[in-house]
């Protein structure tokens, strides 16, 4: 029987993320997610990654796309409204073949709305917000344990099929 670990659910995302091979992490505080780039910052560099504090959502995606041209497998994390500003970004990386995982850890309404749980994304997701005909994967766990078998499968999937993946 594996370790057991009692973690709150951004804890472990960000510690499957590091366990799944995850070199190179650049994100930006927003909540309900700011708790992944805490552990990350944290813990990157004792796995002998590197982690960035971006100075916005724009540079942290492009940060990762950036990490990504050069064949590594990188990471980012936000929530809902930051995810639209990646939106081209993200259409580039899905015409350019570039590979990463973006965790949307998502919260409810439009903008600056409420910070409750909400499927709200789910469009914005699996329909991709950027200019273009383009389609990536979307991952959606629905228990924690499951969130952290698919970070694994999303860098798998992601390198594969040479793609962004979203983890909603």
């Amino acid at each position: 029987m594996g370790e057991k670990l009692l973690m709150k659910g951004n804890e472990a995302l960000a510690e499957a993320a590091i366990r799944a091979g995850c070199r190179f992490y650049a994100g930006y505080p927003i909540t309900p997610q700011s708790e992944v780039s805490e552990y990350m910052s944290r813990n990157m560099s004792k796995a002998g990654g590197v982690f960035i504090p971006a100075e916005s959502e724009l540079s942290a995606i492009n940060m990762v796309l950036g990490c990504g041209a050069t064949g590594h497998f990188s990471m980012t994390s936000s929530s809902s409204c930051a995810i639209a500003l990646m939106q081209e970004t993200i259409g580039y990386m899905i015409a350019q073949e570039v590979p990463c995982l973006i965790a949307n850890v998502s919260r409810g309404g439009p903008g600056l709305g409420s910070i409750a749980p909400s499927q709200g994304d789910y469009i914005q997701s699996t329909r991709t917000g950027a200019n273009g005909d383009l389609r990536l994967i979307v991952l959606g766990p629905s228990t924690i344990q499951e969130m952290v078998d698919h970070v694994d499968l999303g860098f798998h999937l992601g390198m594969k099929y040479r793609t962004p993946v979203i983890l909603l």
